[in-house]
């Protein structure tokens, strides 16, 4: 079976790429010229590129390579979709019928698209299973008394903000939300606590309780926690099972170095 990959910005496209060949399966890329790596171009069996908006080029192209099914991976700005994509005739129907304009409704009507020419879109992380972290301590520090509370208080945050698709991180101190994820991405919205509150914050950054592992999947790696360690962050709570970890021993290295606490939960 040949996969096709709508790769965004980010190592996770080459993640999926590196996946797939491990297991042995052929994969071809649909890049996306505003956001994708080049070196894309390097891994890939073969590698299309499309502009943000040209979706009927990118199903015509997986339909020429007889791809069955598809994986998202790789962030698209959310300014680049609803902004600065110039659509197709494909793109802008799909636009055109959206209940709202979120990450969610957009993907979720793409996915449909997909559909109704035969290529189903497929969990994110299929060939990346063992970046997924289980439920526990990640490193050597436990977190404290304090960050314990303030992630008790972050999991209620999230689960009351959760079905407002709004983002995925919430930064906390003293029981207190600091910073609430919108568009501009987690490590802007940890620098951005960093500025209002000194120090002791605890960064939760958490899949929904109804994640859709196709898309939007939450990812954390090094940058995450030198985020952190500018921003005077020093506990960091995940989704176990949910949440991807790019280069997961050399992040808890640099966590355990700079006596961060990670938790998956």
């Amino acid at each position: 079976m040949k996969f096709g990959l709508i790769a965004g910005n980010g190592k996770f496209p080459f993640m999926v790429v590196e996946g797939a060949r491990r297991s042995g399966a052929e994969i071809v890329v649909a890049a996306i010229r505003e956001e994708t790596d080049p070196e894309i171009e390097r891994l890939a069996d073969r590698v299309k590129w499309v502009g943000i908006g040209q979706l009927g080029r990118m199903i015509r192209f997986f339909k020429e390579e007889g791809v069955e099914k598809a994986i998202m991976a790789g962030q698209v700005k959310h300014v680049q979709i609803f902004s600065r994509a110039v659509p197709d005739a494909r793109m802008l129907k799909v636009l055109l019928r959206l209940p709202r304009r979120n990450t969610d409704s957009l993907i979720g009507a793409i996915a449909s698209e997909l559909q109704s020419e035969g290529i189903e879109l497929i969990d994110s992380t299929c060939f990346l299973e063992q970046n997924l972290p289980a439920a526990g301590r990640l490193t050597r520090r436990e977190p404290n008394q304090n960050e314990r509370d303030d992630i008790e208080y972050g999991l209620e945050v999230a689960r009351q903000i959760a079905q407002l698709d709004l983002g995925q991180t919430i930064v906390v101190r003293g029981k207190a939300c600091v910073a609430i994820e919108a568009m501009e991405g987690t490590d802007a919205t940890i620098k951005r606590a960093g500025a209002l509150v000194s120090g002791r914050l605890t960064v939760v950054k958490l899949a929904k309780p109804n994640q859709d592992m196709r898309f939007d999947v939450p990812v954390v790696g090094v940058p995450t926690i030198e985020t952190m360690i500018e921003a005077g962050a020093t506990c960091l709570c995940i989704t176990a099972g949910k949440t991807l970890m790019f280069d997961r021993d050399e992040m808890i290295a640099v966590a355990n170095k700079n006596k961060i606490a990670i938790v998956a939960v």
